[in-house]
C-alpha cells in the first residue's frame, strides 16, 4: 500500500509538471496526461503518434468532477453513469464553454469516463481529470500490463504506474449523448444489450481509448 501511495505521488507530481504518465484501468493501460496543460496533450499525442483530429478521452475520479467539464447531462446520461460508473462506459458530452483546455479537434464535445480501478481512482483524487488514451502506439495493440505499455512509448513517459495485468484488452463501450438519443460510436466492454435495458440507443460504431 505504501508503494502504491508513493508512486501515486511521483505520477502526480510529472502529471503537474506536464510530463506524461501510464497508470492501470479497469479495461487497459492508459497513456495519461493533464487535460488543462495544452502541451500535455499535445505530448500524449505525439508519443502515441497520432493528430489532433483524435482528441484523447478525460478520465475523472468522480461525478461532480465529469458534471465540471459538461454542458448538459441528459436524463439518459444520467441513467447510464447510474448504472455503469465507474466502470466501462465513456460519455460523450457537449464540453464546457467556460473550459480553458484544448485536447485537438473535439467540435465542442468531451468523451469522459470514471474507471473502476483503484490506483486510477486514487490518482485522479491527487491530480483531477487527465486526458488518457490507450497506452499503446496508434494502430498498435492496447497495453494490458505496464511493461507492455513501456515497450511501446518508452522514454517518452516519465512515469509508469504498475497494477498488474488489466482484466481483458478490450477498451470501454463508447456512446454519444449529445443528442436525443444516445448514440453507440464504439462497441467495448459494456454490449449493445446492456446499454438497451437502460436506455433506447442508436447503434454505429468505432473509435479508439481506454
Amino acid at each position: 500500500m505504501a508503494e502504491r501511495s508513493a508512486g501515486i505521488t511521483v505520477a502526480a507530481a510529472a502529471l503537474g509538471k506536464g510530463e506524461l504518465a501510464v497508470l492501470p484501468t479497469d479495461t487497459v493501460y492508459g497513456l495519461a496526461a493533464d487535460a488543462f496543460t495544452p502541451d500535455a496533450v499535445a505530448a500524449l499525442l505525439a508519443a502515441k503518434g497520432r493528430g489532433r483530429q483524435m482528441p484523447p478521452p478525460v478520465l475523472v475520479g468522480s461525478r461532480r468532477a465529469a458534471f465540471a467539464l459538461v454542458e448538459d447531462v441528459s436524463s439518459s446520461a444520467s441513467d447510464l453513469i447510474d448504472e455503469f460508473w465507474p466502470g466501462g462506459l465513456t460519455l460523450v458530452f457537449r464540453s464546457s464553454r467556460s473550459l480553458a483546455w484544448d485536447l485537438g479537434d473535439t467540435k465542442g464535445t468531451v468523451a469522459v469516463r470514471m474507471p473502476l480501478h483503484p490506483v486510477a481512482l486514487d490518482l485522479l483524487k491527487e491530480t483531477g481529470p487527465l486526458a488518457v488514451s490507450s497506452a499503446n502506439l496508434s494502430g498498435s495493440p492496447p497495453a494490458t500490463t505496464a511493461a507492455e505499455a513501456e515497450k511501446q512509448l518508452g522514454d517518452a513517459v516519465s512515469v509508469y504506474l504498475d497494477g498488474g495485468p488489466c482484466p481483458g484488452d478490450i477498451a470501454s463501450t463508447i456512446v454519444d449523448v449529445t443528442g436525443p438519443v444516445p448514440r453507440l460510436l464504439r462497441l467495448g466492454v459494456i454490449s449493445t444489450q446492456q446499454l438497451r435495458n437502460v436506455v433506447a440507443l442508436i447503434a454505429d460504431e468505432e473509435e479508439e481509448g481506454v
